[in-house]
């Protein structure tokens, strides 16, 4: 059977590209293709973004009440696909379907949150130094927002964009990943099944070159992305020259501390999740575990047997913990990089599994810092695993990146745990948990070059979504 050719969603209905496609291929068996997706062109993106200025401007006049009624809808729309759309995460990204399924409750519960928001008080009264005179400031809406977003959270991440996004007054430009075009459309689907107001949620299809085109087309007043650092840097600097607003989420080499006082098994147990669940395919995924020495040995013992105990494929069934990589070249990229090393455990997947595009749960004892897989982020089941001499010197080593996303310490002692939560240079901080996921309703986000100005998520959302206006009124 020929794969579905998708079409934009431009104007509250499915518009058809006659632009060149791509394949968006099943990680498990890529001989079965999930679709085509059109590489949206810079003409289908200004349409786009003209439908969104011209719905923007009615939705941000309608009272609070009004756009929590409408995110509601589209929570209860997404809810009535659920199973679908969970089916089709893990068939077009590979993800467990217990996980997909997550994803998708995650994503019913960020839109009823931000229908919360969308009634909340946006704005403070200030003192005035003039007598009979009120002062205060409004929140107020951008514009037309745009969104570029990866294909490993394909429902969670365009969500906790997309729905401030609305919450606040703004209409939206959305630039899923190509790997990921089938759950995006049913996502858009979704938005107007709700009853949305045509216009406010448009999806363009696309690869580098439609992201591009929506980083620089004028009309958009802010591009919110996440994904690389080496795309990120550039979406700043496309921002920059035409001074719109970015927010950019760039990922992390996050570490898991194990000191020797702490519950080595509840350690083991959560860095093994955190490193090799999904395939270690999350921003957040633990990709150093930093052990203090005299815990190295039963340790990586216990690691080693929990880590093997996860089961591996497909992805259809609810036991399944791992899955595929994305793609071959993501395959290939993780192999090449455990070439000529010495693996404590892991490595290429034997049958029935060589088909797709499958790697064991891998560790790899690594000595010096500076090493390309204590630094750089390999988005897949590999744990560096290093040494320390004591917590101190284990907090410097979870420093010593350019990244600054999530870590988290386990130990028994307070007196480490203050220390490390006053020292660590990350910005979401564990102790005693793994460095995955955040709820919907904390901010989300990292230092250094994890991630760039406001946080996402939360009421931190707000701040990037909104601008201030100050208001002064003589008696």
């Amino acid at each position: 059977m020929h794969p579905t050719r998708l079409d934009h969603w431009i104007g509250g209905e499915p518009v058809a590209s006659h632009a060149d496609a791509t394949a968006s291929l099943n990680p498990s068996e890529p001989q079965d293709v999930v679709a085509e997706v059109p590489v949206g062109t810079a003409a289908e993106v200004a349409a786009a973004v003209a439908k969104a200025a011209e719905a923007q401007r009615a939705w941000r006049a309608k009272p609070g009440p009004a756009k929590a009624d409408a995110l509601t809808a589209w929570a209860a729309a997404l809810q009535s696909r659920a199973e679908e759309l969970a089916g089709l995460i893990a068939r077009e990204v590979g993800k467990p379907i217990a996980e997909a399924k997550g994803e998708v409750g995650r994503g019913v519960a960020i839109l009823r949150y931000y229908a919360g928001e969308a009634v909340r008080d946006h704005g403070s009264v200030i003192p005035s130094q003039f007598p009979e005179t009120l002062q205060f400031s409004l929140r107020e809406p951008l514009g037309v927002v745009g969104l570029i977003t990866p294909w490993n959270f394909p429902v969670a991440i365009p969500l906790w964009k997309a729905a401030p996004a609305l919450a606040f007054g703004n209409a939206v430009v959305w630039k899923p990943s190509e790997l990921s075009g089938a759950v995006a459309s049913v996502l858009a689907e979704t938005s107007g099944q709700a009853g949305l107001p045509a216009g406010l949620f448009n999806l363009v299809h696309g690869d580098g070159s439609t992201g591009a085109a929506l980083a620089a087309c004028e009309g958009v007043e802010a591009l919110s992305f996440t994904g690389s650092a080496r795309v990120g840097g550039l979406i700043a600097q496309a921002c920059a020259a035409r001074n719109a607003k970015h927010q950019t989420e760039m990922g992390g080499k996050n570490a898991g501390i194990v000191l020797e006082d702490a519950n080595l098994t509840k350690a083991a147990t959560l860095v093994a999740g955190g490193a090799f669940r999904y395939a270690g395919q999350k921003c957040t995924a633990t990709s150093r575990v930093i052990v203090e020495r005299p815990a190295m040995e039963a340790f990586l013992a216990e690691l080693k047997r929990i880590a093997e105990a996860l089961p591996l494929g497909p992805v259809c069934d609810p036991a399944c913990a791992i899955g595929p990589l994305i793609s071959d070249a993501a395959r290939q990229r993780v192999l090449g990089a455990l070439t000529g090393r010495d693996l404590l455990f892991g490595g290429p997947v034997p049958s029935p599994f060589e088909d797709g595009y499958f790697v064991a749960p891998t560790a790899v004892m690594v000595e010096d810092e500076n090493d390309t897989l204590a630094q750089d982020e390999l988005f897949g089941p590999v744990l560096a695993v290093i040494g320390a001499d004591d917590a101190e010197h284990a907090i410097r080593l979870a420093n010593a990146t350019r990244y600054g996303l999530s870590a988290s310490l386990f130990t028994q002692n307070i007196g480490n745990a203050l220390r490390y939560i006053r020292e660590i240079e990350v910005g979401l901080v564990r102790v005693n948990g793994d460095t995955t996921g955040v709820d919907p309703h904390a901010p989300f986000g990292g230092f250094k070059g994890s991630s760039s100005h406001t946080r996402e998520q939360g009421p931190a959302a707000r701040d990037f979504y909104t601008q201030v206006k100050t208001v002064q009124i003589g008696g």
